[in-house]
């Protein structure tokens, strides 16, 4: 709630007469006068810090509408960095100033969340995460060319901004390649696997004509409102900048790679290797998972789970007449009815289960976000990445990209798993409806913590089964193997990044494990390898949500709503798997909930 408070007086006259001459003031007055101030100071405080972080994180301006820093890119220096860092501490301390006693629930879970942001970025500080900024998938190299996908392009000053954005693409190579010489003297490197990866990824991306390139995609297409002549001009503005400032510094960067970086990177894949790697490890696991576990505790964790998903796909292989889970897996991946045939049967195969997928949302929720989705082809430099299929925010919604390199061995039985972890009712749609709840703070609405966002995509996917939306009995294979891919991911994670194990030893897990494909295999094992913690996220998050609703299944019994329950789950954003277990808890006890 966000109250103003103004002195009031009573005009007699033309005289003025003090309130407190005329009407007495209640000690109920004066505190709730004293409530609204303080709930005012905190909402202005959050507002501030949200501006301040926008601020700091330009492209999430402008995906969002902000279109002050437009023309802008990051400041990755690291007198940026610290200033930032100085900064938050002392908004931790102001926020830990206010008195929240008598606020409403929700300002006061914002406070508390956002203090526990702010932390975690201190946290995260001794570990120097600026030191390593640029993985195949992360870091300004990697998300450079999907910015284009994430905005707006309305008008012709859109178009300046963004020429004016890649403009300031050297300055920003310039900074990191700083911040990654500081690294390798402090030996903070990454896996050479890691950098391999992605001088790929560049190298292909440079492969392309600069009007073919992601950069160029705002060309393809200009709004009516602009006439042509203004557009010839914006092209070639776009096209100007692309070819002599962007291009220009990925050949520096791509050099920078082979010469520099790739030499000096490390040999081992695990975060064990680095210095205070081990701290750094335990501290992402908290990260991302919101929770006090050891690497022990999960790896162990892992491989009982593993157990436990092969037992019930065994269950239904021998349902279906096959006597072993290998001989059911061989099946399917020689079936030629499981697999597509080309990359347009592939991308019609998604566009087709994310209509049905949106036709079934009334039956798991009250009330859905207005959110617009595509579908298309993931674009060629990023095919030897990325897995089957990701999801790009946007600002209408967003696009599921689908991986249609060597689409033959693509299956389509994993196709509905994917999308309703990914988009509908996943992690995409929480995404969106945190955004529409225009009673939360601006920080809350756009807010990911993984445990719960991916978490939840995971969860979205049982939630197909137990509204028996899986129909197909193979579909249903693949979304148990799909379950599982989480609970080995847990076991190689670990694996990897605190028991010393090779990126070998985590494929041949794999290989026992599950029916993935060998290229699959090492996708995934790499970017666990890139990605330390990350993988932790989506299992732990799922089995919380599950763990959460049988609980309320218990105590409310006949009077247990799934669509409530679900409502009430993504109804505040992204909260922490703790935060989480107090919000349904309180619903739980609710009187209109047991009614």
């Amino acid at each position: 709630m966000n109250f103003r408070i103004l002195p009031f007086a009573i005009f007699v006259a033309g005289s003025v007469i003090a309130p407190a001459q005329s009407l007495p003031v209640s000690a109920a007055s004066v505190a709730q006068a004293d409530l609204a101030s303080r709930t005012k100071s905190l909402n202005d405080l959050l507002e501030e810090i949200w501006q301040d972080q926008l601020s700091h994180s330009p492209l999430l301006a402008s995906r969002i509408g902000d279109d002050h820093y437009s023309a802008q890119l990051p400041d990755y220096s690291v007198a940026t960095y610290n200033n930032q860092m100085a900064g938050d501490a002392q908004y931790v301390a102001k926020l830990a100033g206010i008195d929240t006693a008598g606020m409403p629930e929700q300002e006061i879970l914002s406070r508390d969340l956002m203090i526990r942001e702010l932390m975690r970025a201190q946290e995260a500080s001794p570990f120097k995460p600026w030191e390593m900024p640029v993985t195949a998938f992360t870091g300004l190299p990697a998300t450079l060319p999907r910015i284009a996908e994430q905005l707006r392009f309305a008008t012709a000053e859109d178009y300046d901004a963004y020429t004016n954005r890649l403009d300031r693409a050297p300055s920003a190579f310039r900074q990191i390649t700083d911040n990654i010489m500081i690294g390798i003297e402090d030996k903070r490197v990454p896996p050479k696997s890691t950098l391999e990866q992605l001088l790929t990824e560049i190298s292909a991306l440079l492969a392309m004509k600069p009007e073919d390139s992601p950069f160029a995609a705002p060309l393809r297409e200009f709004p009516a409102t602009i006439a042509a002549a203004d557009q010839a001009a914006l092209r070639q503005e776009v096209l100007t900048a692309i070819a002599k400032q962007v291009y220009p510094a990925y050949q520096r960067f791509a050099k920078f790679l082979q010469a520099v970086y790739i030499p000096a990177a490390r040999g081992e894949d695990g975060e064990w290797a680095l210095p205070d790697g081990e701290a750094n490890y335990a501290f992402l696991i908290k990260q991302e998972t919101t929770g006090d576990f050891t690497a022990a505790q999960i790896h162990q964790f892992g491989e009982s789970w593993v157990s436990k998903d092969e037992d019930a796909e065994l269950a239904l292989a021998k349902k279906l007449g096959y006597p072993t889970l290998a001989a059911l897996r061989a099946a399917m991946a020689a079936d030629p009815h499981l697999q597509a045939a080309s990359a347009a049967q592939l991308v019609g195969a998604y566009r087709k289960e994310l209509a049905q997928a949106s036709a079934n949302l009334p039956e798991l929720f009250r009330a859905a976000p207005s959110m617009r989705v595509d579908v298309e082809a993931m674009p060629s430099w990023m095919e030897s990445s990325y897995g089957a299929a990701y999801f790009e925010p946007g600002a209408r919604g967003g696009t599921l990209y689908v991986n249609t390199g060597d689409p033959q061995h693509r299956s389509l039985a994993d196709v509905q798993s994917i999308v309703y972890d990914r988009v509908l009712p996943g992690e995409a749609f929480q995404r969106w409806m945190a955004r529409e709840q225009t009673s939360l703070p601006g920080f809350r609405r756009w807010l990911t913590i993984p445990a719960f966002t991916r978490g939840w995509g995971l969860y979205a996917v049982q939630l197909g089964e137990d509204a028996r939306l899986f129909q197909d009995p193979y579909a249903e294979v693949a979304r148990l193997e799909y379950d599982e891919q989480a609970s080995i991911a847990l076991v190689a994670d670990t694996g990897i990044h605190a028991d010393h194990w090779t990126r070998q030893q985590a494929i041949d897990y794999y290989h026992v494990h599950s029916g993935l494909s060998d290229a699959a295999m090492g996708q995934a094992v790499d970017r666990i390898i890139a990605e330390p913690g990350a993988a932790l996220a989506a299992k732990t998050g799922e089995l919380e949500i599950l763990g959460l609703r049988a609980a309320a299944q218990r105590t409310l019994g006949a009077r247990f709503d799934l669509r409530a329950f679900d409502q009430e789950v993504t109804g505040a954003g992204a909260l922490p798997l703790d935060m989480l277990t107090d919000r349904v808890a309180g619903w739980i006890n609710r009187p209109e909930t047991k009614q």
